[in-house]
């Protein structure tokens, strides 16, 4: 009886692909399946597990069902739901901001500056504010880079300056005017309640009043950067995850060339 009802199931079950109505994929297309965790403020037991369960279901889940119950600590509960979500999503009316320009590898991109700029560009980074994290301007700079992408140290054409982390916006700029800086990347790893937010603003507005931010390529980047947040706050380019080097320095000096900053 039930491979009679699994076969019934399986072929009055749609397998084509809709971009315009898209929906996750578990097992099967348009199964619509979807994982999602969570931590509760409560002690773990049954009635937990069933109170994760509904919530689920209140976000919207079909279905929902507790996979991982695990205590946290003394009334704190860790859960992984599966479900089915009832939602789809148009696909093909989906427009994204994203950085526009060619990505160059490092012997081209030096090409380019000796051939467009006629000089070495300076780049300063950090990771300004209060963010102690460096592994992101790391992976930019440092010369052994990322992922099989060198960073900014190795290549000829680029005089680079890693300022390290928890380095004070004004502080940032001073030393940017010291080495004449052509390109300003800052990265931002912690984001709670938007605290980068606050300091990537409070560096676009120093910029400005120092009547800097016009002759310089300003970048920003971390996890949870996007091309569209960094064009809003008043940034040149944003970059997440995924991205490296040799993108955000072909982006950079295609900026210099085009708004004649050589």
């Amino acid at each position: 009886m039930s491979s009679g009802l699994y076969s019934t199931k399986k072929s009055s079950t749609d397998l084509t692909l809709n971009l315009s109505k898209l929906c996750p994929y578990g097992d099967t297309m348009n199964d619509a399946k979807v994982q999602i965790s969570f931590t509760l403020p409560i002690t773990c037991n049954a009635k937990a597990t069933e109170t994760a369960r509904l919530y689920a279901k209140k976000m919207g889940l079909i279905e929902p069902n507790v996979a991982l119950s695990q205590r946290l600590d003394e009334g704190f509960t860790f859960f992984v739901v599966y479900g089915s979500c009832a939602h789809t999503i148009d696909y093909n009316a989906i427009t994204v901001n994203d950085v526009e320009s060619t990505t160059m590898t490092m012997d081209e991109t030096n090409k380019y500056i000796e051939d467009n700029i006629g000089r070495k560009v300076v780049v300063v980074g950090a990771s300004t504010g209060t963010d102690a994290h460096t592994v992101g301007i790391d992976a930019i700079l440092n010369r052994k880079g990322f992922a099989g992408h060198y960073g900014l140290e190795r290549y000829d054409m680029v005089t680079t300056y890693n300022l390290g982390s928890q380095v004070d916006n004004a502080d940032f700029i001073e030393f940017a005017k010291k080495v004449n800086a052509d390109i300003l990347l800052v990265s931002q790893t912690v984001t709670q309640k938007d605290i980068h937010i606050a300091n990537l603003t409070n560096l676009v507005e120093l910029l400005e009043a120092d009547g800097l931010r016009s002759k310089v390529v300003l970048i920003c980047g971390g996890a949870r950067i996007t091309h569209e947040l960094a064009k809003e706050l008043g940034y040149d380019a944003g970059f997440g995850v995924g991205k490296y080097a040799d993108d955000v320095i072909s982006f950079a000096v295609q900026e210099m060339v085009e708004r004649k900053l050589v």
